[in-house]
């Protein structure tokens, strides 16, 4: 076991890794899941509430806000203040504001709970460095793997998983069921998570101050965060337009049914821990080539089976877009934050905050492009929209080198 030399493991407690890694794959998708729920029950919590259309658009926009000043904010603590009573106590935050989101007889009350739980929700951003740190450089890309695809799995379940709940429940039950798995998910990281105290003595202006100097210096993390940012508007271009053309021909899907499909592409977090482990062998180049490829050949999929007349057909085309745009997109993820991981050990949470910061930007700007394509040319136009991300992924790989060692 490697400790990073700009952090202290306390003495009295000895590491198992293998429990660590998987509390930490169930607590990142667990909590992943309140960011993107509201995507589901944005309609219900309205009505409820008696929400003008604007007051409910902003549940979503100021959850995923609060979670960006969460990235940039929160998770540079991670070299400030000790780990493990750091990532307790942002998760005892979201526990709280989802009780609050459940309970809020207001649309203001509502609103500003939304937002503290999307910037708490910034603890799974803590617990995939501690991890990454926990295990030797030649089998962190394995360890990352194995974390980020319980982060996958948590997005891609968390719209059928809070339909779902609120069919059976309603809305507020989404959140009381959240809240009590975090808890839950709190108490075992209480037992499991070491206790790993950053050894820096530096301000907390100067590590925000840090952040451009880290992207002038790092250019492993300027590739890096740049071809996840494209990959993941591929992803939210992908997905956001996909519910859109599902119930129309030759698809003909119901609400029940696009859930469904949206199972299909859990098959893709099945690349994390392969792309992690085939990266610490030193494939990390020809991974990133794949992974764009595979982006560009599922979007051409998934336009072909739009065109054809037999439904039954054109779901199975469709879903093998679906696993093939996904098994892409987590790759390239996997192999982004193994890279960066590696880089400086004093300064590895202001460099995964930054990271998933900017990816993060790479998801807006792709939502943004899927609503103006679908508007401009339909489903045709949004699979194109979701190559040309890929395309220009595939690009940077054959320029540089920088990040795919």
């Amino acid at each position: 076991m490697t400790i990073s030399e700009a952090t202290k493991l306390s003495p009295d407690r000895t590491v198992s890794v293998r429990p660590l890694i998987w509390i930490g794959a169930i607590t990142t998708g667990t909590v992943v899941t309140n960011l993107f729920a509201p995507q589901i029950l944005v309609g219900l919590m309205g009505r409820s509430l008696g929400m003008t259309e604007l007051q409910a658009g902003l549940i979503s926009t100021l959850t995923l806000l609060g979670y960006a000043l969460g990235l940039l904010l929160l998770v540079p603590l991670v070299d400030l203040v000790e780990n493990k009573r750091l990532i307790l106590r942002t998760l005892a935050c979201a526990i709280i504001a989802a009780i609050g989101t459940a309970m809020a007889p207001t649309p203001l009350i509502l609103l500003a709970a939304t937002f503290i739980l999307g910037a708490s929700c910034a603890a799974i951003q803590m617990v995939v460095p501690l991890v990454a740190s926990m295990v030797p450089p030649e089998r962190r890309g394995q360890a990352i793997g194995d974390v980020m695809s319980g982060l996958m799995i948590g997005i891609l379940l968390s719209r059928p998983a809070a339909s779902l709940i609120a069919d059976s429940w309603n809305w507020r039950g989404y959140y009381v069921t959240s809240a009590v798995l975090m808890t839950v998910l709190a108490c075992a990281l209480a037992r499991t998570l070491p206790s790993l105290q950053p050894a820096a003595m530096v301000s907390y202006g100067a590590l925000l101050g840090s952040f451009p100097r880290l992207l002038r210096e790092e250019p492993v993390l300027r590739v890096r965060a740049w071809t996840s940012a494209l990959v993941m508007a591929s992803f939210t271009s992908f997905w956001a337009a996909v519910a859109l053309r599902l119930p129309e021909a030759p698809f003909h899907l119901d609400a029940g049914g696009v859930a469904l499909f949206a199972l299909i592409g859990v098959a893709g977090a099945a690349a994390t821990s392969i792309a992690g482990r085939w990266g610490d062998k030193g494939f990390a180049r020809p991974l990133l080539i794949g992974s764009h490829l595979l982006i560009i050949i599922a979007a051409a999929l998934c336009v072909w089976a739009a065109v054809l007349e037999s439904r039954i057909t054109a779901l199975l085309l469709m879903s093998a877009g679906a696993i093939l745009l996904d098994l892409g997109i987590t790759t390239d993820q996997t192999l982004g934050r193994r890279a960066v991981n590696l880089l400086r050990p004093e300064a590895r949470g202001r460099i995964n905050g930054l990271f998933v910061a900017l990816f993060f930007i790479g998801g807006a700007v792709g939502a943004a492009a899927a609503s103006a394509a679908w508007s401009y040319g339909g489903w045709t136009a949004v699979c194109a929209v979701a190559a040309a991300f890929g395309v220009l992924g595939l690009i940077t790989d054959l320029a540089t080198k920088t990040g795919s060692e």
